[in-house]
């Protein structure tokens, strides 16, 4: 008998040891192609294999050496690299089922399930193996039981940890992935494992709990209801005094939140603000709303008591201070002073808006009183698109993108700046927006209403005419830049369009029809 002879009658397959290495290295070669995360298993399969084969020849050299097939050294030898090659088989095989034929049905067992049936697979080859070798195992068995029980005992955490980890994973009542809250400690599950889970939190932190403390604690689940999308609902809370009505907080804090869609919060269910307490003069509102992506609750808020700042400002309104840290230290012409420089500022920018050049000082103050503040924080959208709204908006401080929507696209084509202004034609005639002005950053603007222009117009109308010439010369020009028109058909434009236009405003302001004025004969 030759020596490969030999070493086919070591390995157990006299006739099919080659076709047994040809078939296991195919399938490797199958795993790596198509599971890519269990090619560290496949190469710890090929590491055994090779192994294996060295070990079957060094038990061929002995026999060929003339050491009889009882001796131990042949049996020992033998016996460790046929373990190995079937451990090799076993492994690979089991990518086979679990990875490829069981997951492609939807039934793959969970990990810790899949390492106790290869546990039980090994150990089952090793008592074989063992028995084929003439070994008697009951003597084995009969001593070991004391020491079996005592092992037990030492071990029993140990057992309980990894009964504990079975438990969660055959049940799937905790998966890898899941958000969860165990006592004070929140966070994503990294990995259940046979003695423990991790868990990492926002913190960037690695909380290893034992199985056997998930097992017998009070776990939540966060973000997971049957048949809906992973999400959790946030309450952020804020106070606005009682001098306010509770509805229109709401609806000024709703109408704010909704109208601009805001990364990681759902649109379904639709976010909303409640009332949750009254005392001491102060109402006690939440908005709650639910978060997609539970790693970013802290950003998330952050961006909800932003707008909530803002969107109370621009209502008139302000969150509420704690009445007993309220104290006057500010003299009297400090406050004058602020207040001073507050006016001028109103009145400096009602002077860079052409529309108003032909106001009067007393009419510009009147209106300067009359200015909102309306801040609006980095992301919201200052107008929209064909919403209906009566504001002329003057920019103090930061910058917004002018967006227009065309065939479903929509593209930036401006940027206004500290002194531009904007909603002009909806101020004046009532025109839908013709653009959608989104904040770049936390923007400070002046409102000017309907109402407050109108008491100077009923009072002069004849201002309207000279408004109508301005915006008509602005929308004119407008146009032919974009046409490239001449002169002459430029004016003549303007005359159409100020026609158009004043006839719309007086009808806007109820000023009655009234002369048409220097155009009508141009």
């Amino acid at each position: 008998m030759n020596f490969w002879q030999q070493v086919e009658n070591a390995s157990g397959f006299p006739t099919g040891f080659p076709w047994l290495l040809l078939a296991f290295l195919v399938a490797t070669l199958v795993v790596f192609y198509l599971r890519h995360e269990e090619r560290p298993r496949a190469r710890s399969a090929l590491i055994l294999l090779v192994l294996s084969f060295v070990g079957l020849l060094v038990a061929a050299g002995a026999i060929s050496y003339g050491l009889p097939h009882n001796h131990w050294i042949y049996l020992s030898v033998r016996g460790v690299s046929l373990f190995m090659l079937t451990s090799a088989v076993v492994t690979v095989a089991s990518v086979f089922i679990f990875s490829i034929g069981l997951r492609s049905l939807r039934l793959e067992p969970p990990g810790i399930l899949q390492d106790l049936i290869l546990a039980l697979v090994y150990v089952a080859i090793a008592i074989a193996l063992l028995s084929s070798s003439g070994l008697d195992l009951r003597g084995i068995v009969a001593t070991s039981a004391v020491i079996t029980a005592v092992i037990g005992f030492s071990l029993q955490d140990v057992l309980t940890n990894t009964i504990g980890g079975t438990i969660l994973q055959m049940e799937q009542l905790v998966r890898v992935g899941d958000w969860i809250r165990v006592d004070d400690i929140e966070g994503r599950v990294k990995a259940i494992r046979w003695r423990q889970t991790s868990i990492e939190t926002r913190n960037w932190e690695t909380v290893v709990i034992p199985n056997s403390v998930l097992a017998k604690t009070k776990v939540t689940i966060l973000g997971r209801r049957t048949g809906s999308p992973a999400q959790q609902r946030q309450w952020v809370y804020f106070q606005v005094a009682l001098d306010h009505s509770p509805s229109r907080v709401i609806s000024a804090v709703e109408h704010a939140l909704q109208s601009d869609p805001m990364p990681n919060v759902a649109s379904s269910p639709l976010l909303n603000c409640v009332v949750t307490d009254m005392k001491n003069g102060d109402g006690t509102y939440a908005v709650r709303y639910w978060l997609t992506d539970l790693s970013q609750a802290d950003p998330s808020n952050s961006l909800i008591r932003t707008r909530i700042f803002t969107a109370l400002h621009r209502a008139g309104m302000s969150l509420s201070l704690p009445r007993q840290s309220v104290v006057l230290t500010e003299e009297k012409h400090l406050l004058d002073r602020r207040s001073t420089e507050e006016f001028d500022q109103r009145i400096s920018a009602l002077r860079k808006i052409e529309l108003f050049h032909t106001l009067t000082d007393d009419e510009r103050q009147d209106l300067a009183a009359r200015l909102i503040g309306a801040p609006f924080a980095h992301g919201e959208a200052i107008t929209r698109q064909n919403a209906v709204a009566n504001w002329l908006y003057v920019i103090t401080e930061g910058e917004a993108e002018v967006r227009v929507e065309i065939s479903g696209e929509t593209r930036a084509v401006g940027t206004l700046r500290a002194g531009d202004y904007f909603g002009e034609m909806g101020l004046m005639t009532g025109e839908p927006r013709s653009a959608t002005v989104v904040a770049l950053s936390d923007v400070k603007c002046y409102r000017l209403s309907k109402d407050t222009l109108e008491g100077i117009l009923q009072r002069r109308p004849e201002i309207a005419e000279e408004i109508s010439a301005t915006l008509a010369e602005r929308r004119a020009g407008l146009d032919a830049l974009r046409d490239e028109v001449g002169d002459r058909l430029l004016r003549e434009r303007v005359r159409r369009t100020q026609v158009d236009i004043l006839v719309r405003i007086r009808q806007f302001f109820a000023l009655g029809p009234g002369p048409v004025g220097k155009w009508s004969n141009s």
